[in-house]
């Protein structure tokens, strides 16, 4: 009976309450409408927020991860490893600071010539910063990308430009520049700023060690002595010491070095190269002694064995590579960079037939090109050679740089070597339009043309070396003279002129064209008294001769004009300076038989600062 009621209970109950039921469920609804729509809508929120700070957060923590592991690379040595996760960090974050910081310093250890490049992206998010500006300088310096350098220490604010730091770099720009007075000056005011730097200590005396100045030159002398006792220096101050007792002729206080600078601990297998060069000048038996010392020694190295051997070539003992290349094993000769310093030796000795079996198969890897250039120039030497062979192998040798800046180069310096005219002048053109290596095709190009006596194209050359260092005295001189030799541009010229003699008036070059320019004027007294000034050695180097004897004959001063007019010569000067040499003697033909007044111009001890002779 219960159990019927209730089955009948739960068949009526949802038949009890139906509309209320209804009811409530139609009451709900619209809570639980809002419920939905406000729960969304937090989703959506939550969503955006996630997405806009989340995947931020992530980042910034995946680019932590990162730089901590390229810092550890770096620490450890792993330099392209380093450079590997942060080009990654770079890829995350384009502007990253310290990711720019991994990737300089990783390309600086490895001499990589990229430095420059992340230097710059250092110094453009810190314009501001002088370190970061100086880094880019002393990177742009070394790899001769001057222009960069310079701007970069344009950029350094006026306060920050009195820290031993900046003159430390503007010495080095000065240097690269050809401004040695200059870099004098700057590296003095480096000492004077931090006078217990034995850096800035060293790098000055180094320098002022070469002064023509007794006094200079002996201080230098003895505060290279005192570092040499310092370890960081005592192997640079000992090379310093030997270089100029080897110029001093000084052998005895030489040999003296010598024994200590292959005793340093610091010695370098460049320093045993110096020491073969002073002893081959000295004492043909420690000479003997020491080369066959260092000949096993090198061998352990394919490194130290090119050098060596390069050092043999260029000093006159490719015959003895010759002989020793028989009792080398051929694997440690067969590769690059031994088998180039091997392919040197034969063309040093003139043994084309050896030259071509060496090259002509093989594989020299990346040097593939040299192998080629090799042959080709063995080709060209060989008797009955026709040029149609030439010309294929050293196109197939310029095809095989893949178009390497360095290649390229090393392709250039081959060719002016073995005197491969047209080829060395399409090499030097191209790698004149890379910045870094421009400076040295322009000067190679210079050199070609004015060995050519081209003087039109040797012009625009010296002008394109102006434009791009446009601080450097002897290269304005350069084109001042040329430009008033030929007639280009003469009121430009004459400006440069007097812009050079402003800047170096102890230069030879600047003062001499300087003088030359107030003759040209119509001045000739003033440039007189210019030369006057001027170390009689130094005047008596054919170039500047030329000069003297045309101002001093033009000044009735026959005497004085005949003795720089036997300075001159014939053979050493150029065609232009031909004319005017020329043009004196004729005038010194003429000139009256009356006695002239003497001529003194300065003992040559009395230089201020060390001057150079060259001229394109």
């Amino acid at each position: 009976m219960a159990e019927k009621i209730r089955r009948t209970k739960q068949r009526r109950s949802p038949q009890l309450f139906p509309y209320l039921k209804s009811f409530l469920q139609r009451q709900r609804w619209p809570a639980r409408l809002t419920f939905l729509i406000a729960a969304s809508a937090l989703a959506i929120f939550l969503a955006i927020i996630f997405l806009a700070y989340g995947s931020s957060v992530y980042s910034g923590w995946h680019e932590r991860r990162l730089l901590h592991r390229a810092a550890s690379m770096l620490q450890q040595e792993r330099f392209k490893e380093a450079a590997q996760i942060a080009q990654e960090i770079v890829k995350l974050h384009p502007e990253s600071l310290p990711a720019f910081y991994i990737l300089a310093e990783a390309a600086e250890k490895q001499n990589l010539e990229e430095t420059v490049w992340w230097r710059e992206q250092i110094a453009r998010l810190l314009p501001k910063d002088p370190d970061s500006q100086l880094n880019l300088a002393s990177a742009a310096l070394r790899f001769g990308q001057h222009d960069v350098a310079r701007k970069a220490l344009d950029r350094i604010s006026t306060a920050d430009r009195n820290r031993a730091a900046f003159h430390v770099v503007a010495g080095w720009l000065a240097r690269a520049e050809g401004n040695f007075a200059k870099q004098e000056e700057q590296f003095a005011a480096a000492v004077k700023e931090e006078p217990s730097n034995d850096l800035y200590q060293f790098n000055l005396a180094a320098l002022q060690i070469h002064s023509a100045d007794p006094k200079k030159s002996a201080k230098a002398r003895a505060t290279l002595d005192q570092l040499s006792k310092v370890a960081p220096f005592r192997t640079g101050a000992l090379r310093a010491l030997l270089n100029d007792a080897v110029a001093r002729n000084d052998l005895a206080v030489a040999d003296n070095l010598a024994e200590q600078l292959q005793m340093s601990q610091q010695v370098t297998f460049g320093d045993y190269l110096l020491c073969l060069n002073f002893y081959r000048k000295l004492d043909d038996k420690k000479f003997r002694l020491l080369l066959d010392r260092v000949k096993p020694f090198a061998a352990r190295n394919p490194s130290d064995l090119a050098s060596l051997m390069d050092w043999m070539n260029n000093n006159g003992f490719a015959g003895e590579i010759v002989k020793w290349i028989d009792k080398l094993p051929g694997d440690e000769i067969n590769s690059p960079p031994v088998s180039i310093t091997v392919a040197g030796a034969y063309a040093e000795a003139n043994n084309w037939s050896r030259l071509k079996r060496w090259t002509r198969s093989g594989s020299w890897g990346e040097c593939e090109y040299l192998r080629l250039a090799y042959q080709a120039i063995a080709t060209r030497q060989s008797q009955h050679a026709a040029d149609i062979e030439f010309e294929t192998l050293w196109r197939s040798a310029e095809q095989a740089t893949d178009e390497r800046p360095e290649a390229e180069l090393a392709l250039a310096r081959l060719a002016s070597k073995w005197n491969l005219g047209i080829e060395s002048e399409q090499l030097w053109l191209r790698i004149a339009k890379n910045p870094p290596m421009r400076r040295e095709a322009l000067d190679a190009l210079a050199r070609f043309y004015r060995a050519k006596n081209e003087t039109r194209k040797l012009y625009d050359i010296l002008q394109r070396l102006h434009e791009s260092s446009p601080d450097e005295p002897p290269i304005t001189a350069d084109l001042a003279r040329l430009g008033l030799n030929i007639g280009q541009n003469t009121k430009e010229s004459q400006d440069l002129a007097k812009e050079a003699y402003d800047r170096a008036p102890n230069e030879v070059n600047c003062a001499v064209t300087y003088a030359f320019c107030l003759y040209r004027l119509g001045r000739n007294a003033e440039g007189v008294e210019i030369i006057k000034k001027l170390p009689a050695d130094q005047l008596h180097d054919p170039h500047a001769a030329v000069y003297a004897a045309l101002l001093l004959i033009d000044s009735n001063q026959a005497d004085a004009a005949k003795e720089y007019i036997d300075a001159a010569g014939d053979g050493k000067i150029y065609a232009e300076e031909k004319q005017l040499l020329d043009e004196a003697r004729a005038k010194l033909a003429t000139a009256s038989s009356t006695p002239s007044p003497p001529f003194s111009p300065t003992p040559a001890e009395l230089s201020p600062t060390p001057t150079s002779t060259s001229t394109p």
